[in-house]
């Protein structure tokens, strides 16, 4: 087709809408580093950059859009922002023919026909590695005739309405052919909180639900070192506060060591970045535990991510994924929790393979293994992968999640589970972010695993049918959460950790009394001290003070209470139970009382004009960092002293 080129300098706006606000539109600075290095592209394009959060009002960045009056919208398009992409570009279709917009990024890659309707002619979408699509477009834009067919791998319509595609260029093997945006000085006039850091592309594994491997076909190519060291310096020295780490397997390589440690480095010198999200490598689990150490001692982690997705040998195999080895993974859980280093089990629902009974069963062995917390993510059809693929061969059935700004396809059934199973498992994981995760019944559960009263499964599935059964907030939460897919939105686990551990503690302590005493193990007195030493070492995820537990203690007495802390008398013959379940260290004595202090430092103020969903990804954060807000449990004594009532009687 041919478009009408206008005299002046072609004006090209990059259009990034973020999860995060002021997040540095790296992707964007990409394509202008890459293509400016043609002079000619430089002196006939002037480049902007247009970031703004989700949760912008689309009339207000449609205005903003219109009123640059560009001759080139380039828009990057992921699955958590494509339904707000897609009334934008209704929108400028209809009310700028004359301007050419190009579509890049996951969600689009090889589905043009999706995104461009047949009577659209001014619409491309790039299938890959976008600089050099981008770089060919930009050529033809400012070419007296735009022939779109000399631009490789790309679609659009042609004028006889047919879509066409061009042949994919091979993809960059030397990534210093593209020249760093920080070095560049293209950021330098922003502000900026958030930043992607990429220092390799590529992916060894296949894994058949990630787009990872697929975008980029497995080999791994890497940015060199001397350039990968300056843009961390820019980051710090520009005051950007968090970075995530975009390769796909940070520890990977052995340089991954030493340039975590001149990111630390880089901290101490100018106080920046203060915190950073890695993609841990799944087959090096010793090198990754020892970038957590170096980036938890530095400050800027305190977590670290183990993703194992399932620990289901069917569902592995379906899904073309080998885990760490079982024993390995024990031995770097046990490591982590000696050095007193958060950790997360990153987990996929429902994938194929996986029943209901093997994904609860698979729950309670990483209990067993001492596992910090659980992350369970909801499996979503992306497009590009394996899984999309084989959809039909796996029976995956989808529902669309309810948040317009995205267009997120939720698996709700597989041959292996049906839409009734796959929504039981959502409720599961929900009592398991509740009850193990938030430690609201940890060492109750604990204690009836290890005892052989009840697997940690039938507790978290009796749990689950109580709460299903009740009418309360907690309740209703999940139950809304589950039957609209909005588990899909990630920050649900952060509700549910400020409604446990924070809005509805004394409920939820109310809520796990009534279940407690519904269930034939209330009969044991020790199963009744755990539930005790639950209601007095639950965290608190915000910095407040101490509360009494919402219902009265089953064998232990409150004895002493400050504001930071709780102390019990132990019931005579149960004094044992604290070492035997590892709350008090192996080989400790065993005390007449416990002291609980709870820590206050590093939490934020109880939040006062802001909503749950408001705090929901701080809670999110801190939820996986837990070593940080579990108290320290000591033998001992503290003189009592009134502290505020949760809502429910205190101890004796």
């Amino acid at each position: 087709m041919t478009l009408t080129a206008p005299a002046r300098p072609r004006r090209v706006t990059f259009v990034e809408l973020s999860v995060y606000e002021n997040t540095v539109p790296l992707v964007s600075g990409y394509l202008q580093a890459y293509a400016t290095q043609d002079s000619r592209i430089a002196g006939s394009c002037a480049f902007e950059f247009f970031t703004r959060g989700l949760r912008t009002d689309p009339g207000e960045l449609l205005d903003d859009l219109l009123a640059r009056d560009s001759d080139v919208y380039a828009f990057s398009c992921y699955i958590w922002n494509m339904g707000l992409v897609r009334v934008l570009l209704d929108q400028l279709v209809a009310r700028r023919p004359d301007a050419w917009i190009i579509l890049g990024g996951a969600q689009v890659i090889n589905h043009a026909r999706q995104y461009i309707g047949p009577d659209v002619r001014n619409v491309v979408v790039c299938n890959g590695e976008g600089e050099q699509p981008f770089y060919e477009f930009l050529h033809q834009v400012v070419s007296d005739r735009p022939d779109l067919s000399q631009v490789s791998g790309v679609s659009y319509r042609g004028e006889d309405g047919e879509l066409r595609t061009t042949e994919q260029p091979p993809r960059m093997r030397t990534l210093d052919e593209l020249p760093s945006p920080f070095a560049q000085k293209l950021f330098d006039d922003g502000e900026y909180t958030f930043t992607v850091l990429e220092t390799n592309r590529g992916c060894p594994f296949h894994c058949g639900f990630c787009f990872w491997g697929a975008a980029t076909n497995s080999k791994v190519y890497k940015f060199e070192e001397d350039r990968v060291r300056g843009d961390i310096e820019w980051i710090a020295e520009h005051g950007v506060s968090s970075v995530f780490i975009a390769d796909a397997n940070w520890g990977l390589s052995p340089r991954d060591v030493d340039l975590s440690r001149h990111i630390v480095r880089c901290k101490e010198e100018h106080g920046f970045p203060s915190s950073m999200v890695i993609a841990a490598a799944k087959n090096r689990p010793e090198r990754v535990a020892e970038i957590t150490e170096i980036l938890v001692r530095g400050g800027l982690v305190t977590s670290q991510p183990i993703s194992l997705q399932t620990v289901n040998t069917e569902a592995l195999h379906l899904i073309d994924r080998q885990n760490i080895r079982e024993t390995t993974y024990t031995d770097l859980q046990r490591s982590l929790n000696a050095k007193n280093i958060s950790s997360f089990i990153e987990l996929i629902w429902p994938l194929p393979g996986e029943s209901l009974a093997t994904f609860k069963k698979g729950i309670a062995r990483l209990c067993r293994m001492e596992a910090d917390t659980l992350t369970v993510y909801p499996q979503l059809l992306l497009h590009n992968t394996a899984l999309y693929d084989q959809r039909e061969t796996f029976g995956v059935e989808t529902e669309r999640a309810p948040d317009p700004a995205a267009e997120a396809d939720v698996v709700v059934a597989t041959r292996w589970v049906d839409r009734a199973d796959c929504e039981e498992g959502a409720w599961f994981y929900y009592l398991v972010q509740s009850l193990y995760n938030a430690r609201g019944a940890f060492w109750l559960a604990r204690y009836l695993d290890r005892s052989g009263i009840q697997p940690y499964d039938e507790f978290f599935a009796a749990a689950t049918r109580y709460w299903q059964r009740s009418e309360n907030a907690l309740s209703r939460f999940v139950a809304d959460s589950v039957s609209t897919a909005d588990n899909y939105d990630l920050l649900n686990i952060g509700k549910a950790a400020h409604l446990v551990l924070h809005s509805d503690r004394a409920a939820f302590d109310r809520l796990l009394g009534e279940f407690a005493r519904a269930q034939p193990w209330w009969s044991d007195p020790a199963a009744r001290f755990a539930l005790d030493l639950d209601l007095v070492a639950r965290p608190y995820i915000y910095r407040e003070p101490v509360q009494r537990p919402g219902l009265a203690l089953a064998e232990a007495r409150l004895t002493g209470a400050t504001p930071t802390s709780l102390t019990i008398g132990l019931p005579p013959g149960l004094e044992h139970l604290p070492v035997e379940l590892g709350l008090l260290p192996e080989g400790s004595p065993a005390p007449s009382e416990l002291r609980f202090e709870h820590p206050g430092q590093g939490k934020m103020p109880v939040p006062r004009h802001r909503t749950m969903e408001q705090n929901a990804g701080y809670c999110h954060v801190m939820i996986q960092r837990l070593r940080t807000l579990l108290p320290v449990c000591l033998p001992g004594r503290e003189a009592a002293a009134s502290v505020p009532d949760a809502g429910g009687p205190g101890g004796a």
